[in-house]
């Protein structure tokens, strides 16, 4: 803080030195083509000339976003943004994993962040975990995203893979009213509301409403999602104001032999998460002449996240569950309880046990393992404060930004587990019995409960030139200075040390980047590039890093040890052009991206737990290729398409031990104990989890008449390895482990229909899943606590030769949502 009134202060006095107006760099042109500009910076306001960027920058408008038919956001990037794909493990479609290059941004806790989100300059990646929430982002308010590749540092932290850069819609732009209606498949019902106004020169106005409810095509899935916006600008200030309400199911991946049973199964209930998220953003923009730009922008966000996760009890599957003891029997008496089973109770006859259950949960010696379903409940409540500034100055050859930013994140994070049992239709009955230390596992203390509040402050000091040389080259250099704290205090053990989440851990690091262009001709150029980007460890991963205190899952928080950040080096070529007019397009390109000191859970010497470590290194090597096509014109017979490609190598460079229980090659497995819990070798050259190799899009947009458009879209993407299976070798043996460690490749057909029955009215049709195709976006690896009918079993076999019970093991996928149809009604009064 005692850093940037100082550094405010240089900003200005500098921009304040420049009294001649400096002419800007004129662009050479082929008559007839356009000039592409996109953004490059954190802060919106800095377009740059595409042909001037050594990177494979994608961009799409809100018209390109409105025309594909997308849900979200995220959705609209799976279907039109080339090697960007989609993991659908939590079940809900505001709540997927987007991937790029094998790096992702996850709304989920304990995923590694690699991929930086900005709206209007403010950083959507939260303190606590890194997460990105899809749902705050309301689509209707989108006016153009860019998608910048690589590492590049002028994007701070988390751009390993690359940097997503969103700029909402203002008044003058986007004037008038407008209403889109939706209604169909899956009870599926939306209104989306948006008005704009005034002038750009003077005040204007924009305002967006969502209002989108759905029942949700799997079992008990419904979901809820509110969202307004509001921008006000004036001159050279604009002032945003946003609110979320929503409410999400998404219950996750299913046991393989249940999904072919019946594909709209879940494994157990409820998982909802509740995201309530205001935010306020001021930015301010100024061409002090034709040579200075100066911008500032400051932010308040805060996010409150609620979430109740519905789980079977692993260590009830090696129990015996079914038949009450004489103690049990005595408590359930006691209590008033009768019709419990005296003897005879078993798997095939009582496939969901509930009295053992009950009985421990009234006895004061509580032994959990007998309950076979846990309820989790977490809140979060962060609170971000930000500041940000930069100065561009612009000369015939020579265009130099140096900018600052500062935010400053407050988290509170509670967690805690009731024990309950599973009842038929999946959902769980808690018996008041939590994981607060009053319980026994095995006979010791079971306490999961967490407590934790943490301050999160990150600042960063950044510099990016560009010099045009003649002759149709650029060079562009940038480089960013980033400080990093985490500073937690743990409420239940306020004391650092072993068991205690007490910590302060500070990371910093000066991260460069250089690039050239070379442009002869205004229809193509190519480009080469190295940058390199940083990420801190969060939270999630400080609080399971201690091998003597190990988790038993990733998003459990156990101790507070410190771990190294996580370094990305990239190196990418490639050539673009464009034909005369800009009727075509193409480009083709190859990356390589190599992790340092990558963050994995391993295993444990404790059975079943594991912890977060640095990992030697990890590699994102590939080629991308893109052709785009316009024929026609704007009123009659005009056909947008385009096909994109990418293969991803995808690869860990370093070996390493990590759990590895629901895979068929674990040693305990090669030692003659399958079925039970084992660690598996990761060596170099096996491919990282849930990373196809190929995906590949086509889109086709035809609009015959002026009234009349289609719109088709084809994605693809092949196989991929199931988490679990990080050596690549698991196979099914029909009996301990009965699915392929791997998630088929597949393709999906989606089309949007729209008719222009008045001037200022349109009807439309959306299919989605157009063949019907059942397909999974990923796979995880583990054990299950059901039969091939849906009956629950525990100890499915005999005791082996060290005393466990072997356990059955399987792949669970996210599956892939039918065949469904919505229709459409949208109104245009501008």
């Amino acid at each position: 803080m005692r850093v940037l009134p100082s550094l405010s202060i240089f900003l200005f006095c500098f921009a304040a030195q420049a009294q001649t107006p400096v002419a800007t760099a004129s662009v050479k042109t082929v008559p007839g083509t356009k000039i592409d500009v996109v953004a490059t910076m954190p802060l919106p306001g800095l377009d740059v000339a595409r042909a001037e960027i050594p990177l494979a920058i994608q961009t799409a408008g809100a018209k390109e976003i409105e025309q594909s038919g997308a849900l979200d956001l995220s959705d609209f990037l799976n279907r039109r943004i080339n090697g960007v794909h989609l993991n659908e493990l939590q079940g809900n479609p505001f709540q997927p994993d987007v991937n790029f290059r094998g790096f992702t941004a996850s709304p989920l806790l304990g995923t590694p962040q690699g991929i930086s989100v900005y709206l209007d300059g403010v950083r959507q990646n939260q303190p606590f975990g890194d997460v990105v929430s899809w749902d705050l982002i309301p689509r209707n308010a989108i006016e153009s995203v860019t998608l910048v590749p690589g590492s590049d540092p002028v994007f701070g932290l988390n751009t390993l893979g690359g940097a997503l850069v969103i700029q909402t819609k203002d008044g003058a732009t986007n004037p008038g009213p407008a209403l889109e209606l939706l209604y169909g498949g899956s009870g599926r019902k939306s209104l989306a509301a948006e008005y704009g106004g005034g002038k750009s020169a003077g005040w204007n106005w924009f305002f967006a409403a969502n209002a989108f409810h759905e029942s949700g095509w799997r079992f008990d899935s419904p979901s809820d999602v509110r969202q307004a916006f509001a921008r006000i600008s004036w001159k050279d200030f604009s002032f945003s104001l946003g609110y979320a309400y929503n409410t999400l199911t998404g219950n996750g991946t299913q046991d393989s032999r249940l999904l072919a049973r019946d594909w709209k199964s879940v494994y157990t209930v409820p998982d909802t998460t509740a995201n309530r998220s205001p935010y306020i953003a001021l930015n301010w923009k100024r061409a002090l002449n034709t040579a200075w730009l100066v911008h500032a922008n400051a932010n308040f966000r805060n996010i409150r996240s609620e979430v109740a996760n519905g789980n079977l009890n692993g260590q009830s599957l090696s129990e015996s569950v079914y038949q009450p003891s004489a103690a049990d029997i005595a408590a359930l008496r006691a209590a008033g309880y009768s019709g419990f089973p005296l003897s005879g109770a078993n798997a095939a006859n009582t496939p969901f046990p509930y009295w053992r259950c009950i009985a421990q949960g009234l006895q004061f010696q509580k032994t959990v393992e007998k309950c076979n379903a846990i309820d989790v409940y977490s809140k979060t409540a962060q609170t971000v404060y930000g500041l940000a500034g930069q100065v561009t100055r612009f000369s015939t050859r020579n265009r130099l930004t140096i900018g600052t930013a500062f935010d400053r994140g407050s988290v509170n994070f509670t967690q805690n587990t009731q024990f309950g049992y599973l009842n038929a239709d999946r959902s769980i009955t808690g018996i008041r019995a939590w994981a607060d230390g009053s319980t026994n596992s095995n006979g010791a203390p079971y306490d999961t409960r967490v407590n934790l509040h943490g301050t999160v402050p990150n600042f960063g000091l950044y510099a990016a030139d560009s010099l045009r040389l003649g002759h149709g080259i650029h060079l562009s250099f940038s480089g960013r200075y980033n400080r990093n704290t985490v500073d937690n205090r743990d409420r239940i053990r306020p004391g650092a040390g072993p068991g205690s989440l007490t910590g302060l851990h500070r990371h910093s690091r000066f991260n460069p980047s250089a690039g050239a262009t070379w442009s002869p001709y205004g229809t193509w150029s190519a480009y080469a590039s190295f940058t390199q980007g940083s990420r801190a460890p969060t939270s999630i991963e400080l609080g399971c890093a201690d091998p003597a205190d190990p988790c038993t899952l990733p998003n459990s928080l156990a101790s507070d040890p410190p771990l190294k950040q996580v370094v990305t080096t990239t190196w990418e070529a490639g050539l673009r052009g464009a034909g005369e007019g800009h009727r075509y397009s193409w480009s083709i390109g190859a990356f390589r991206a190599e992790n340092r000191d990558d963050i994995l859970f391993v295993a444990a010497l404790q059975t079943g737990s594991g912890y977060f470590k640095n990992f030697g290194r990890t590699r994102r090597r590939g080629v991308q290729a893109n052709v785009d096509y316009t024929s026609g014109d704007a009123t009659w017979h005009r056909l947008t398409s385009g096909v994109d490609y990418t293969f991803l190598d995808a690869t860990y460079q370093s070996a390493e031990t990590v759990d590895g229980a629901g895979n068929s090659t674990n040693d305990a497995a090669l030692a003659g104990l399958p079925g039970t819990a084992g660690t598996i070798e990761i060596q170099p050259g096996n491919r990282i989890p849930l990373t196809p190799r190929h995906t590949a899009k086509v889109y086709a947009v035809w609009q015959p008449f002026i009234r009349l458009s289609f719109n088709g879209g084809f994605t693809a993407a092949s196989k991929s390895y199931a988490r679990g299976n990080e050596n690549n070798l698991s196979r099914p043996d029909g009996k301990y482990y009965l699915s392929p460690g791997i998630s088929p490749g597949y393709g999906t057909l989606n089309f949007l229909g729209k008719w222009q029955i008045a001037r200022r009215f349109e009807v439309g049709v959306r299919l989605e899943n157009a063949l019907d195709r059942h397909y999974y976006t990923g796979a995880q690896l583990g054990s299950t606590g059901f039969t091939a009918d849906g009956r629950f079993v525990a100890r499915p076999f005999p005791v082996n030769s060290s005393g466990d019970y072997p356990l059955i093991h399987g792949t669970f996928f996210a599956p892939g949502a039918p065949r469904r149809a919505w229709v459409e009604l949208r109104v245009k009064l501008n």
